[in-house]
């Protein structure tokens, strides 16, 4: 089995969590789906992200849920094959429901711009040049 990133990130709204990303394009695996979570795959075999509840979440840590519209823990970055897709997962987070923090940074060989999905975690999308 090849190794895998698969990333846990608490939601308010399963319902609506599963909404937001699907208008991005990410598939959920109902296998290793419930009420309570949802196994999301962002890139098939390698990354993938299991949206929880928030109390579910918190039955997994001995800390707090971090309200991720307050303070941000991490950034998500992925990458992109393309400027194109950069600005495609942009325009869908957008009208989805996401918030866009910042506008794009063109630095000719890299190319990357973020959003806000509906629950606060940040995710940067970039695109770099082959032969950066």
């Amino acid at each position: 089995m090849n190794k895998q990133i698969i990333l846990n990130l608490p939601v308010k709204d399963l319902g609506q969590s599963k909404a937001f990303f699907s208008a991005l394009g990410f598939t959920f695996n109902p296998r290793f789906s419930g009420e309570n979570a949802a196994f999301m795959s962002i890139v098939d075999g390698a990354i993938q992200a299991m949206l929880t509840t928030e109390p579910f979440f918190q039955s997994l840590i001995d800390k707090p849920v971090a309200n991720a519209k307050e303070a941000n823990e991490v950034v998500i970055c992925l990458s992109c094959e393309s400027r194109e897709e950069v600005d495609s997962l942009i325009a869908k987070a957008l009208a989805a429901g996401g918030r866009i923090p910042h506008p794009p940074e063109d630095h000719g060989f890299m190319y990357d711009q973020g959003f806000e999905d509906i629950d606060g975690h940040l995710w940067n999308l970039v695109w770099t040049a082959p032969e950066a």
